[in-house]
Parts: structure tokens; sequence; C-alpha cells
């Protein structure tokens, strides 16, 4: 299946293939092999990265967060959130490589306080600064007792971050909450104490994998 967020992006790679291919056809007829195998590389890789592959979200305790985006975890440390809590918290982040699913899902089910779009730069997404200088946007759920404010960052080829989610909105675990195109990185902060399920260079996979469990 193929995301919603790939429509266009399909669309206008089909119509580039076709004037690559006629473009060769006109100017080097003898070369239009080469043309016909960009365009299906090209189209290859946009089909892979728009996939949507259905998932059996799993029966889970509240208290237990799954993992919100495809990718590897490049982040588990003690941090002080700036934006929200403005205080101490447990960072935990996963890099989203172009061959990941670039679907976004919540990674708990409760009510939205908070939802908002930061305009910014585009660093790559390992670096320490893009959490709070790239392009990204911020949502933080209440989930019973709990808040956990999650991040979507913007890449140095990312540049597009699309969130659903709304303040006042309740919402489901594991449901998707956003799409960021083309290699991209997610932070999640989470109250001192929560016990973390994974560790660090562990790939994660979006509503499957449990990542941590909150104490609270």
């Amino acid at each position: 299946m193929i995301h919603r967020e790939g429509r266009i992006s399909l669309f206008l790679g089909l119509l580039i293939s076709a004037i690559l291919i006629t473009g060769f056809n006109i100017l080097l007829p003898g070369w239009v092999s080469i043309a016909w195998i960009l365009a299906i590389v090209f189209m290859g890789f946009l089909l892979q990265f728009f996939r949507n592959p259905q998932r059996k979200i799993p029966v889970t305790a509240d208290n237990i967060l799954l993992s919100p985006a495809d990718g590897k975890v490049v982040v588990i440390e003690e941090t002080t959130e700036s934006e929200y809590f403005n205080d101490k918290r447990i960072q935990l982040s996963i890099f989203m490589s172009p061959t990941n699913v670039h679907a976004n899902r919540n990674p708990v089910s409760g009510n939205i306080l908070y939802s908002k779009y930061h305009p910014g730069k585009y660093l790559v997404a390992w670096h320490p600064k893009s959490s709070t200088e790239n392009e990204r946007t911020t949502i933080v759920y209440e989930s019973g007792k709990s808040k956990i404010l999650m991040r979507q960052i913007a890449g140095a080829v990312a540049r597009r971050i699309v969130n659903y989610l709304k303040e006042g909105q309740e919402v489901q675990k594991g449901a998707e909450m956003g799409f960021i195109k083309f290699g991209s990185r997610v932070d999640l902060f989470l109250p001192i104490g929560t016990k973390i399920e994974v560790s660090l260079n562990q790939n994660v996979v979006a509503g499957i994998t449990p990542i941590a469990t909150l104490l609270e």
C-alpha cells in the first residue's frame, strides 16, 4: 500500500520520468535504454519510500509506549526539555533513514495537550542541535498521569513534516499521526523514572516495538 502523502510525489516522478525518456528518445536515441533504467530506479525509490504496510497493533498495557517511528535508536540520555516542560526528561531519539517506512504513529493513547510547528534549519538529523534548530513539530500527549513530548524533526533531505494532530484531540496508541519525507528523526521526552525497554542502535518498528514503560 502506498501512503497518501506520496501521491503527488509519485505523479511528479512519473512526469519527470516521461520527460526524461522522451528527451533521450529525441536527442540521444542510442542512449534511451539508460533513460529507462534511471526512470525505473527513481520510481522504485519513490515506491519503497512511500510504502505504508498494514500493521496489526499489539494490545499492551496503557503505560507501555510503542515506537512512534521505524528506524534506529540513536539517543538515550537525560536532558533538559526547554520548549514545554522546562525540566529534566529522558530523551529517546529514533533516526529514520530514507529506506525506512516514514509514517509516524502515536506512542500512547490519550489527549493532545500541545501541537506546534516550528520552521527552522535542515541540519543532518543526527546533529545534536537538530532537535532545537531544525524544522520540527512538537506534540505533547497526556496519558493517564503522564505527559510525553514527541518531536518530528526534518533532516538535511527531509523538507516536509506532516502532523495530523490538533490540541484537544483524543488519539489511540499505534494510530498514524503524521509523516516525514525523506530522512529524519523523532525525539521522545519521557518522565524521569521511565523504564527504557530498548538499547542504543536497536532497530524499532512503528506501532509494534515496545520502547518504554511509564512508572507514574
